[in-house]
């Protein structure tokens, strides 16, 4: 009966130091360090504008829409964008509903860009991304949606093209994956420069 009593002391009472050192202090070790070395990370990577509000996340995609904006990658995230549904459409290469979904957005896509009926569009201006969230676009993409955006706001095609360049990401450690655009960033830089606040 007392070796009973004594292993069960020593079962709870490694249980109880386990969960002070796995669920306290190491969540507070961690906390601590990543607000301490790089806190814009940890708390989101969150984009705030001059007025400190809180425009959205640097890794988390909005839907724009008019012809003033660069426009996303689509998303099959609930209905676009929604990060609590997070995820593809599950279509895959053979499936005729995905054929027709492309089919319509690369109509919408030369139709809107100016581009004529043999143009080639980016493939990541018509599908969405496993996530459905992705942030950036291709610098392609940009380059083709520039000198729509330049005509709506009534700027030099230069100028917009300058805040591409200014807003693509190079490659992880230089040659890990494509440049990309951050849409969020680009769009806010844009309001930025016609309403005079850059």
């Amino acid at each position: 009966m007392n070796n009973l009593f004594s292993e069960t002391r020593a079962a709870v009472l490694a249980t109880l130091i386990l969960a002070i050192v796995c669920c306290g202090l190491y969540p507070l070790v961690v906390f601590g360090i990543a607000q301490a070395v790089f806190p814009n990370k940890a708390n989101g990577s969150l984009i705030v504008d001059k007025n400190g509000v809180v425009r959205g996340s640097r890794l988390i995609g909005q839907q724009f829409s008019g012809q003033r904006y660069f426009h996303s990658r689509p998303s099959a995230a609930g209905k676009g964008y929604d990060a609590a549904n997070s995820g593809g459409s599950n279509l895959g290469p053979t499936s005729r509903a995905l054929a027709i979904v492309i089919k319509d957005r690369v109509a919408a896509y030369r139709k809107e860009n100016g581009l004529k009926a043999t143009d080639s569009v980016p493939a990541d201006a018509v599908t969405a991304s496993g996530s459905g969230l992705d942030p950036d676009i291709s610098v392609r993409n940009a380059q083709i949606q520039a000198a729509r955006v330049a005509k709506a706001r009534g700027m030099s095609l230069q100028e917009v093209l300058k805040l591409v360049r200014a807003n693509t990401d190079e490659p992880d450690l230089g040659f890990l994956g494509e440049p990309g655009v951050n849409v969020l960033e680009l769009n806010l830089a844009l309001d930025g420069v016609t309403t005079g606040e850059n």
